[in-house]
C-alpha cells in the first residue's frame, strides 16, 4: 500500500512536472507557423485548460457564475470555441509567444459588448428558439432527444431507428419524449424569453414559405449545433463512415451516437443508412423545423 501512494505521489509530481515545461515552452517566442503549430500541437490540453479557466473566472468577476452543470458546461464550449479560434488565427500572428497571444484573445472576446454571442442571427425570433433548445440539450437529456423532432421531424420510432437503439435504451426514448411534451418544452421556452406570439409567427413563417423557412432554420441549426456540441468533448469529434459502421456493427456507443447525430446533421446523414440497418423505415435526415413539441 505505502508503495502504491509513493507511486501515485510520483505520477503526480511527474504529471505537474509536464505541465510546467509544456507552459514554459509556450512561453516562448515561435517565429514561424511551422513552429506555432508544433508548439500548440503538444500543448492542446494546456491552451484549453487555460482558456477554459479564464472564462471560469470572466464569470465569476461579472457575476454570472453559478456552481451547476450548466455553467460547467458553459465554459467548457467556449474555452473550446476560443481554442478553434486561437488554432485559426495563430498562424497569421507570428512571430509571437502562444500563450500569450490566447490570453490577449480570450481578454478581447471579454470586452465586446457580448462576448458570449457566438453568432448575430441567433438573436431573432427564430434564433432564439434553436439556441434554447439546442443550450437545453447540453444539460437535459429529455432536451437533446426532443432535438430529434424539433430539427428533425422525427418521432420516437425514428430516433431509435437511426441510433441503432435496442431493448432498455430504445425504451427510455418514449419517456424522454413524454417529459419533454410534459414540462420540458415550456421550461425551455420560458428560459429563452420566447412569447407566445413569437412561436406563433413562427409557425406561420412555417406554413406561408415551408422551404424558406427551413433553408433559414438549416443554416441556423448548422452554427447552433458547431457551438453546442463543444459541451461534451468526449462526444465531439466526427467520426469516419467505417467508424460508424463498426460501432453499429459492435453494438457499442449509444450514448455517442445519441449525442452526437442530435448536435451533427451531417454525420447523422453519414450514418442514417447503418442506424436503420439499410430499410427504408427512416428518409434520410433533413432540417425539418417543429415549433411545437
Amino acid at each position: 500500500m505505502r508503495l502504491s501512494r509513493e507511486q501515485r505521489a510520483l505520477n503526480r509530481d511527474q504529471g505537474m512536472s509536464d505541465w510546467t515545461t509544456t507552459v514554459g515552452r509556450l512561453n516562448e517566442v515561435v517565429s514561424t507557423p511551422e513552429e506555432f503549430d508544433q508548439a500548440v500541437s503538444q500543448a492542446l490540453p494546456v491552451l484549453l485548460d487555460r482558456a477554459t479557466s479564464y472564462t471560469k473566472r470572466f464569470l465569476r468577476e461579472t457575476g454570472q457564475w453559478s456552481e451547476d452543470i450548466a455553467h460547467e458546461k458553459f465554459v467548457l464550449r467556449w474555452g473550446a470555441e476560443y481554442l478553434e479560434r486561437f488554432l485559426m488565427c495563430g498562424r497569421s500572428e507570428v512571430p509571437c509567444r502562444p500563450l500569450f497571444l490566447l490570453d490577449s484573445m480570450v481578454a478581447k472576446e471579454h470586452s465586446r459588448p457580448e462576448p458570449f454571442c457566438y453568432h448575430p442571427d441567433l438573436l431573432t425570433p427564430l434564433g432564439r428558439f434553436l439556441d434554447g433548445i439546442v443550450a437545453r440539450a447540453a444539460i437535459s437529456r429529455d432536451a437533446l432527444i426532443a432535438l430529434y423532432h424539433h430539427c428533425y421531424g422525427f418521432g420516437q420510432g425514428a430516433v431509435i431507428a437511426v441510433t441503432g437503439l435496442n431493448g432498455s435504451e430504445s425504451q427510455r426514448i418514449y419517456k424522454n419524449f413524454r417529459r419533454w411534451r410534459d414540462s420540458g418544452w415550456q421550461r425551455a421556452m420560458d428560459e429563452g424569453g420566447m412569447t407566445e406570439a413569437e412561436l406563433n409567427e413562427l409557425s406561420s413563417q412555417q406554413e406561408r414559405h415551408p422551404q424558406r423557412f427551413n433553408s433559414e432554420s438549416e443554416r441556423l441549426i448548422r452554427f447552433a449545433q458547431a457551438h453546442y456540441r463543444k459541451s461534451e468533448p468526449g462526444h465531439y469529434p466526427c467520426l469516419s463512415c467505417p467508424q460508424w459502421e463498426e460501432m453499429f456493427t459492435q453494438g457499442y456507443g449509444y450514448d455517442y451516437r445519441i449525442w452526437h447525430f442530435a448536435l451533427c446533421l451531417d454525420c447523422m446523414q453519414t450514418a442514417w443508412a447503418l442506424g436503420s440497418k439499410g430499410t427504408p423505415a427512416v428518409d434520410k435526415p433533413r432540417v425539418e423545423l417543429r415549433v411545437r413539441p
